[in-house]
């Protein structure tokens, strides 16, 4: 797996996890909040149902109080005109009212007449509660509510039924009535139903949003990718045509001192040669003179031969190894410009391959180049050694430095930089005037198997 898809996933799974948690734990809140409304809100009906019921036996018991409660009636008579009228009384599709006795026979049940007559002391509903015998006890106790399960009878089948009863204590009956509670589950239903879709559309929101943020994600993350690609390939062809300009540099640079230099020096060889062998007999002194001279340019041309080589390649880095040839390096130049060099070099963890220590030989050299001809400076200070993933080369000087931006784009220092990002490492150079220059070279430690 690639650091770039880790990278994506440390963005996108922290997401996710704060996601579904925050779902989790919003959806567990808004259905406890929504059943705790609903409880509410079933309350407050109930409680509408009870006021509606207490006025309509509110209203029942003043329509028989002057029978009921007139002197010197005959209590038959009595009696029997209370049943008529309670029995024409009815409202809505199915509010009724009815009376039973001591014993539970019903006396009025205007909506189920044949009812009327029979003792239900013991019916039970189909949760097993025994109906008229809580109802009479309710009654005794002063009259209040009861919640069963009776036939309704426009749908023909049991609801839930909501009573309210008292007790007409002279005769000894119970009078009531009741409201069938049908609705009130309907509407609860419907609001139960309401609120588990707003929660489905709710956590579908936010399922939609993340999957939006994530693809988001995913995209952003693909376009920066695709343009940190566009970036490696310009720079992988800037450095491959700095690399080939710099090879036809070196080409070009290794061919004129082969022609102007070692073939000049040859031919002249050569030349000296002939004319010695022409004079050999006839003047051997001008014979030797020339073959003499020959000597010394074939002399010059092994120091030319020598120095071509050991600037394609030093020897002493073949012969005796980097951090050896860094310090003949150095005492050749302490030797020559005075200039003390405090030297920091660390390479006991792993040796460096042959394509980097000349790489820094190099850039070192360069830069000793640099420091004699421009810096005038009197101390050098070279640290080297492994940080990290990077080796790491820094070079600086107490010289004049400089401030001019464009200072550190001459030939020498291009050369530097090219040589360091050849290898894929990082270049920089830091100067200001009057402060000295220091030179930072990393290269990584892929390079170093």
């Amino acid at each position: 797996m690639s650091l770039k898809t880790k990278i994506i996933l440390l963005a996108i799974i922290p997401l996710l996890l704060v996601t579904a948690v925050v779902s989790l734990i919003s959806v567990n809140q808004a259905r406890e909040l929504s059943e705790h409304e609903i409880e509410t809100f079933e309350r407050n009906l109930i409680a509408s149902k009870q006021q509606e019921l207490q006025r309509y036996v509110g209203l029942a018991l003043t329509a028989i109080d002057h029978i009921y409660s007139a002197p010197g009636v005959d209590s038959g008579v009595a009696q029997a005109r209370v049943k008529a009228i309670l029995d024409r009384l009815t409202y809505g599709e199915d509010g009724y009212f009815f009376v039973y006795d001591r014993a539970g026979v019903n006396l009025v049940h205007p909506i189920q007449p044949e009812l009327v007559g029979q003792n239900l002391i013991d019916l039970t509903d189909s949760n097993g509660d025994p109906i008229i015998r809580t109802l009479l006890r309710v009654a005794q106790a002063g009259g209040g509510f009861h919640r069963y399960r009776w036939n309704k009878p426009s749908r023909s089948q049991q609801e839930d039924k909501l009573s309210y009863v008292v007790q007409l204590s002279k005769w000894g009956w119970m009078l009531g009535t009741g409201l069938y509670l049908d609705d009130i589950g309907r509407d609860v239903a419907n609001i139960r139903a309401q609120v588990k879709q707003n929660v489905r559309n709710t956590f579908f929101t936010v399922l939609v949003i993340t999957s939006v943020t994530v693809v988001l994600i995913v995209l952003i993350a693909i376009a920066f990718n695709l343009h940190e690609h566009r970036l490696a390939d310009t720079r992988l062809r800037s450095l491959a045509q700095r690399s080939l300009q710099f090879q036809l540099s070196e080409r070009r640079r290794f061919s004129r001192e082969l022609h102007d230099g070692i073939n000049q020096l040859m031919v002249s060889i050569k030349f000296r040669l002939e004319l010695a062998l022409a004079r050999l007999h006839d003047e051997p002194l001008r014979a030797q003179q020339e073959l003499q001279k020959g000597q010394a340019i074939l002399n010059d041309t092994i120091q030319d031969v020598r120095r071509i080589s050991h600037d394609m390649r030093p020897t002493v880095l073949d012969d005796l190894g980097f951090e050896a040839g860094l310090n003949s390096l150095l005492q050749e130049f302490t030797l020559r410009t005075d200039i003390q060099v405090d030297l920091d070099v660390d390479l006991r963890s792993r040796q460096l391959s042959e394509e980097v220590d000349i790489t820094l030989y190099r850039v070192i050299q360069e830069a000793l180049t640099n420091v004699e001809r421009h810096a005038d400076a009197s101390r050098l200070t070279l640290k080297a050694g492994w940080q990290g993933e990077y080796f790491r080369l820094e070079l600086s000087d107490n010289g004049c430095g400089f401030d001019d931006p464009h200072a550190g784009d001459g030939i020498g220092i291009s050369n530097m930089r090219e040589r360091i990002e050849l290898l894929g490492g990082r270049f920089r150079i830091d100067s200001q005037h009057g402060d000295g220059t220091s030179i930072l070279a990393e290269l990584p430690m892929e390079l170093y198997g």
